[in-house]
């Protein structure tokens, strides 16, 4: 019984003293220093480069739905935003169309997008445009340099 006190007493003073030393947490280590980020702005673009990435993003091919001919394909604002231009539809896809008044739902033409301004005049005025006017209006879709050609601006 002797022992049994004795290990009592001994586990009480152990629990009021505790079994090892209090320890203290380590301070937490400093955040490393934030290197600044700034974001560089893109450069900004001219009116020129802006037109020339919405012209790069113009359709390249068109599918002939019921009820389409070349002069309606050709109007459309984004294939070339004017009428007078179909016969440059009908020339990169004559493989194609065998004759420009006939053309079937399903048909998928090439839309050429890469032309000299002489090509145009020539398109227009077999279209039915007079020689005098032969020349694109400001508001059709066109290559950057033919637009800087004929003093349209961007």
């Amino acid at each position: 019984m002797k022992k049994l006190m004795l290990l009592t007493v001994a586990c009480c003073v152990v629990f009021a003293l505790g079994c090892s030393k209090k320890v203290e947490p380590a301070p937490a280590p400093a955040p490393a220093p934030v290197a600044e980020t700034r974001e560089v702005a893109p450069a900004p673009m001219s009116p020129r480069q802006i037109f020339e990435a919405d012209y790069a993003k113009l359709p390249t091919s068109y599918t002939v739905v019921k009820g389409n001919c070349l002069w309606w394909i050709s109007e459309f604002k984004q294939i070339y935003n004017d009428p007078f231009m179909w016969p440059m539809i009908y020339k990169a896809n004559r493989a194609k169309i065998k004759n420009a008044n006939l053309i079937y739902p399903g048909q998928t033409f090439e839309i050429p997008r890469t032309f000299a301004l002489d090509d145009v005049k020539a398109a227009r005025v077999k279209a039915g445009k007079s020689k005098k006017k032969a020349a694109p209006e400001s508001k059709a879709n066109l290559p950057a340099d033919i637009r800087e050609a004929l003093g349209y601006g961007f």
